[in-house]
């Protein structure tokens, strides 16, 4: 349903007499589809539906500036569907960790259930890579009380180091162990020797996928884990406002302006990307609202916070900061985290006299 309204959206172009069907014309056609389709008939028409309200509210976005331009949904990638209504109210508890529910033209389906079972008027069941079935129900939670202290804290985010706090703690994202890592760099190894539409090489996407879901779920989990623990302890939280879209974009360029160092950049993107800079972000922003400012990064990592000098060769290595001026030493991942809980960022002006660079305030820009 989404792929056909997604259809019938792109054969509209600005100066055609014709017009794209909206959410009303479409749900008419498709039930003239169900009538003369017996596959068609065989699923859901609420199901159906929602898709087509999904595409209508996506549509919607696009013409906002709010959200990216609808694409086509893949099959083994984008799985799953919405059930709304009644329907959705269908939900019975069996014991403390275990619930049922009835999905419309499936039957009763039972699911763990890893947090209190809401009161919910929609949920969407969906299937990832790895094969695995989730049900989310449609509730937003309330947002954590500030803890009433005053505390502000600066986040730093990185690639050695996931996110530095300010307060001097560090933190890292569990990754995939050693084993892990061989096993599956023997996967991709394998199946480069196996042929397209192959038995083999379904098992074998379906074992690297396996394998990822686990990364993916270590990072998910460490987001959720942080973003909650510093939205109870600090009033406000300071990050830096980077472009992360703009960062990790590629480096191959053109074919007549080819780009440079693009192996070393698509590591650097794998690792911006592997660190969950922007999942903890969104999740800050939505259990603390209000308590986010974000903070131009301009020099944060250059700066001295004890006199406010700006000097490159300030930042001996990766891990070490000591300034030149006041032998002030910290980490340096940390130091740009002080910088940033101070709430200015920096423009740099060298000063003649002592070859370093003098430091002129700007303020920070609430989220």
């Amino acid at each position: 349903m989404w792929n056909i309204a997604r259809e019938q959206w792109g054969m509209w172009s600005p100066g055609r007499r014709s017009y794209t069907p909206g959410f009303a014309e479409q749900s008419r056609q498709l039930t003239e589809a169900r009538a003369e389709n017996g596959w068609l008939r065989a699923g859901s028409q609420t199901v159906q539906q929602q898709a087509l309200r999904d595409f209508d509210r996506a549509v919607a976005n696009f013409s906002a500036g709010t959200h990216g331009r609808p694409t086509w949904r893949r099959a083994g990638v984008h799985e799953g569907f919405r059930v709304v209504g009644a329907q959705a109210q269908r939900v019975q508890k069996l014991s403390r960790k275990w619930a049922r529910v009835l999905v419309p033209k499936v039957g009763w389906v039972q699911f763990r259930m890893s947090r209190a079972l809401p009161d919910a008027k929609s949920y969407r069941v969906t299937c990832d890579r790895a094969g695995r079935w989730h049900i989310a129900f449609a509730v937003i939670p309330d947002p954590i009380a500030a803890p009433g202290t005053g505390g502000v804290v600066g986040v730093d985010r990185g690639v050695a180091v996931s996110a530095a706090l300010s307060t001097g703690e560090l933190f890292k994202v569990p990754g995939l162990r050693a084993g892990e890592r061989a096993r599956l760099v023997r996967l991709v190894r394998g199946i480069s020797r196996t042929k397209r539409g192959s038995n083999r090489r379904t098992k074998l996407r379906a074992a690297i996928a396996k394998v990822k879901a686990r990364e993916a779920d270590r990072r998910k989990n460490w987001v959720e884990q942080t973003s909650t623990a510093l939205a109870r302890r600090f009033d406000l939280i300071r990050v830096e406002d980077l472009q992360i879209m703009q960062m990790t974009k590629s480096a191959k360029g053109t074919v007549d302006e080819p780009g440079r160092r693009i192996a070393q950049k698509a590591g650097l993107n794998r690792g911006i990307l592997a660190n969950g800079w922007g999942m903890l972000v969104t999740r800050l922003e939505q259990k603390a609202p209000g308590r986010i400012e974000k903070v131009n990064p301009a020099y944060t990592s250059q700066t001295c916070p004890r006199c406010g000098i700006v000097d490159r060769g300030a930042r001996e290595s990766q891990a070490a900061f000591r300034c030149r001026c006041c032998s002030y030493t910290a980490n340096a991942d940390v130091n740009a985290a002080r910088n940033i809980a101070a709430g200015r960022a920096a423009t740099a002006r060298r000063d003649p006299m002592s070859g370093s660079e003098k430091r002129e305030p700007q303020l920070a820009t609430s989220a």
